[in-house]
């Protein structure tokens, strides 16, 4: 074992659900911040996680370490931040009691903005850039069900530089069952590549109501998200991201890979009349595109035909 230990996960959805049960089960000390039912039933019946299509492993976690006061859980080696990127501001300000000296918050949210608040809160000696892909979400209170592609959870330092506690951060993740673990060269690069694939398949996934295998198979869509990831690209490059020259193909490669029947966060959270990470996904390429002189057409379409359903969601319109 290393130095990295014990491990808070704020947040039990999907993200949250799935990596902390795998350190769980890997025999690491982890504590849930979760809420309401959710957390009722992992207190009373467990957390148990299912793999839908039969290609992975589905346990139950029983006497779950839960709780729905930061305070109560102490300060952690590890937090893994995993709650949706709208609520990054809250789960910054209510996770103050798990970060002392030695805390690392390692944030695995959608989009490109959260490393920068919470290096900004806690400071950039407490952070670790990171992010992961997972198809994976809360299906009922104390349930978490996952698609079988491998997951991945992806960090390092904000400088690039190696760390004793990237090591041991990696270790942990590697003790764990069905969990890839990367730490790239250039973290941001890295962060960059995932944003490309998730913003504007949320968006096009979205408008369209269609799983990814539809939207990957119909001309009229595949280069609807093909024009969407290069607007985004564009972006990444002006803002001085080292993206590769095929940095655009890669990501419809990628999309290519996943499950037909698949569909990503933003878009399951829309449809079900839920606030979504719009305005970190889609509206934050409109507005970065903005902010430095990237047209964006294809995405200000997207976000503009998504932005009632949002403000509906969120009683503001």
């Amino acid at each position: 074992r290393t130095d990295v230990e014990r491990f808070v996960v704020f947040g039990t959805g999907g993200v949250g659900g799935y990596f902390g049960a795998r350190l769980a089960e890997a025999g690491y000390p982890v504590t849930f911040i979760a809420r309401g039912d959710h957390l009722k039933a992992i207190r009373e019946r467990g957390l148990t996680v299912e793999c839908l299509n039969g290609t992975g492993s589905s346990f139950r976690l029983d006497g779950v370490a839960a709780t729905d006061d930061p305070a109560q859980a102490g300060p952690a080696d590890v937090v893994l931040g995993c709650v949706k990127a709208w609520q990054v501001p809250d789960m910054i300000a209510a996770a103050r009691p798990l970060v002392a000296n030695g805390t690392v918050v390692v944030p695995l949210q959608n989009g490109v903005d959260a490393v920068e608040q919470c290096a900004e809160a806690f400071g950039a000696d407490h952070v670790l850039a990171g992010f992961c892909k997972v198809l994976a979400w809360r299906e009922a209170p104390g349930l978490i069900q996952y698609h079988g592609a491998e997951p991945i959870v992806t960090f390092g330092e904000m400088d690039n530089r190696p760390s004793s506690r990237v090591d041991g951060l990696r270790a942990a993740f590697k003790a764990a069952r069905a969990v890839e673990c990367e730490t790239p060269d250039d973290i941001h690069r890295a962060r960059w590549e995932k944003f490309l694939f998730i913003a504007p398949l949320s968006g096009v996934g979205t408008v369209t109501r269609a799983c990814v295998g539809v939207v990957r198979s119909m001309p009229e869509t595949r280069d609807l998200l093909y024009r969407a990831v290069a607007e985004a690209a564009e972006i990444g490059r002006a803002e001085g991201v080292a993206l590769a020259d095929d940095a655009v193909q890669r990501t419809i490669d990628y999309v290519d890979t996943l499950p037909p029947a698949s569909t990503v966060s933003m878009q399951r959270d829309i449809m079900a009349g839920r606030p979504s990470e719009l305005e970190a996904q889609t509206g934050s390429i409109v507005r970065r595109g903005a902010a430095c002189g990237v047209a964006t057409p294809v995405n200000q379409i997207l976000y503009a035909s998504l932005k009632p359903m949002e403000a509906a969601a969120r009683g503001t319109s």
